[in-house]
């Protein structure tokens, strides 16, 4: 068995809330309840460079949609 069956706990790298990784199964990761657009996922990627918590991204989200009215 290779390294990438297995989930990993992770810290969010915004907040430092722990979580399960799934990126290998990415449709079972809590991270694909949110749906970001190229935009937001550019603006998120511009200041983080590790994984973030569903609560972060829909933060984040929210945030960016505020900087383009």
């Amino acid at each position: 068995m290779n390294g990438y069956s297995k989930h990993e706990i992770i810290g969010c790298d915004r907040c430092g809330t722990t979580f399960e990784c799934k990126a290998n199964s990415f449709t079972r990761c809590q991270c694909s309840t949110v749906p970001l657009n190229l935009n937001e996922t550019q603006y998120i990627s511009e200041q983080f460079d590790g994984c973030l918590c569903a609560k972060c991204l829909l933060q984040l989200q929210q945030e960016f949609a505020e900087q383009i009215k």
